[in-house]
C-alpha cells in the first residue's frame, strides 16, 4: 500500500559513500503507526485515502498522530539513537519495542519475534529476560538496599536469593559501584541512581536495551562519564541499544546511526558523519548548524579517487602525506598544512584508496552540505 504524502515513509535506508555490511536484525519496523485517540483504525484508514496531514487529523477526529509509518532496522551490537525536540513521538515509539504502548499498525520484531503476537505469557517472558529498560528517573524502591533493587527483577522471576544477589553483585561492578551494596537510594547521587538502574536492567542479561533519556537530568560532567561508561559496557557485553535523546551533542557522541524525528516522522537516519555532512532538510540542517566537525568527520567521508594527473605523477605519489580512512578533520589540518601536496587516504594494508585536497577539505571543514558525491 502507497504512504500518504501527508504522512509520507522515510525507510531508514542509510545513506552516503560506501555499503552497509548487513549484519544480524535484532529490531525490525516496518510501516508502524500510533494513532491516540477513538477509533484508531478508522482514522488511519482516512489518513491513506484522504492523505491527511496530522492538523486535519486533530480537528476532524480529534485524534493525535503520535508515530506515522516509521520503517526502519537496529542490527546486534548496534547502538540506535532517536533524538528530536519534545512531542517529535521519540519517547512513544521506544514503548513500542516492548509493547507498553500497541501499534494502531505496522509490524515491530524483536530478536525474531513479532511482538503483537505474543500472549501475555510470552510478553511477560521478554520484558523480564530479553529487554532491558532505564528511564530518565529510575524509581528505585526507597526501602531496599542497592543490591536488593539490583535484585528485585530476578526476584520476580523466582530465582534463589543467592543466586540472585551474586548477580546483581556483578552487575553492580559493571557499573562500578562495588562497595555500594548496602546503601539505599536516598545516600546516592543522581549519577549513581542512574548506574544503580542500568546494573538493574544488566541484571537479568538482556539482549536490547531501551534507554529513554537515561542521562538527561544529570550535571554536564556526571552526564559525559556515564556515556562514555554506557559505551564501553555495551560494546563489550554486545548489547544492542535504542537511546533516545533530545540532545544531538549526545547521540553524535555514543551513537552508531542516528535517527531524527518530527512531528512522528523519521526525518533521517544515518551515522554521525552522515547526519551532520549530509543533512536532508532544513529541519535538520538546523539541528547540526552548530555541530563542530573536526573530531566527528573523518578522512573517509570526505575523500574522493586518486585523480589521473596525481597517479600519473610518481614523485608526487610517493611524497604525498598519508592518513588512514579513521583520521579525523582535526589530524588532517595538520597533516595537509605540511605539504602543497593532496593526503592520500590508506587502508589498513596500506593501499591508497582516496586522495583529499585542500578544497575538499575546507569542504568538509564547512560541513560538506553542497557536496555532492
Amino acid at each position: 500500500m502507497d504512504s500518504p504524502t501527508g504522512l509520507a515513509r522515510v525507510t531508514a535506508l542509510p545513506t552516503g559513500q560506501g555499503v552497509r555490511i548487513m549484519q544480524e536484525t535484532v529490531i525490525r519496523l516496518e510501516g508502524v503507526w500510533k494513532i491516540f485517540g477513538q477509533n484508531p483504525s478508522d482514522v488511519l484508514k482516512a489518513i491513506e485515502e484522504e492523505d491527511l496531514d496530522k492538523a486535519s487529523v486533530r480537528d476532524r477526529y480529534d485524534c493525535v498522530v503520535g508515530i506515522s509509518d516509521v520503517s526502519f532496522s537496529v542490527e546486534r551490537g548496534e547502538i540506535f539513537c532517536i533524538m528530536g525536540l519534545s512531542g517529535s513521538g521519540k519517547s512513544t515509539l521506544i514503548r513500542h519495542f516492548n509493547r507498553l504502548i500497541e501499534p494502531t499498525s505496522g509490524t515491530i520484531e524483536v530478536l525474531g519475534k513479532d511482538m503483537a503476537t505474543l500472549s501475555r505469557d510470552e510478553l511477560r517472558d521478554i520484558r523480564a529476560k530479553n529487554i532491558g529498560m532505564v528511564f530518565q528517573h529510575m524509581a528505585l524502591l526507597p526501602h531496599r538496599s542497592v543490591l536488593d533493587n539490583v535484585a528485585f527483577p530476578l526476584e520476580v522471576q523466582g530465582i534463589p536469593k543467592s543466586k540472585r544477589w551474586d548477580i546483581s553483585q556483578h552487575a553492580l561492578s559493571l557499573v562500578n559501584l562495588d562497595g555500594y551494596e548496602d546503601y539505599y537510594p536516598s545516600q546516592l547521587s543522581g549519577g549513581m541512581q542512574q548506574r544503580v538502574g542500568l546494573a538493574r536492567a544488566l541484571a537479568s542479561d538482556p539482549e536490547v536495551l531501551l534507554m529513554d533519556e537515561p542521562f538527561s537530568a544529570l550535571d554536564p560532567l556526571i552526564r559525559r562519564e556515564l556515556q562514555d561508561q554506557f559505551v564501553s559496557l555495551t560494546k563489550t557485553l554486545k548489547k544492542t541499544t535504542i537511546f533516545i535523546t533530545h540532545d544531538l551533542d549526545e547521540a553524535i557522541r555514543i551513537g552508531d546511526r542516528i535517527a531524527i524525528m518530527k512531528d512522528g516522522q523519521l526525518v533521517q537516519v544515518g551515522t554521525p558523519e552522515q547526519i551532520v555532512m549530509h543533512p536532508e532538510d532544513d529541519y535538520v540542517r538546523e539541528f547540526v548548524k552548530d555541530i563542530s566537525n573536526l573530531k566527528l568527520i573523518s578522512a573517509s567521508a570526505i575523500m574522493q579517487e586518486i585523480d589521473v594527473e596525481m597517479l600519473s605523477d610518481a614523485d608526487a605519489m610517493r611524497q604525498a602525506p598519508r592518513v588512514t580512512q579513521e583520521t579525523s578533520l582535526e589530524a588532517l589540518i595538520k597533516v595537509s598544512t605540511s605539504s602543497d601536496l593532496p593526503v592520500l587516504v590508506t587502508q589498513s594494508d596500506g593501499e591508497e584508496v582516496g586522495m583529499i585536497t585542500k578544497d575538499r577539505l575546507l569542504l568538509g571543514i564547512r560541513g560538506g552540505q553542497q557536496d555532492e558525491r
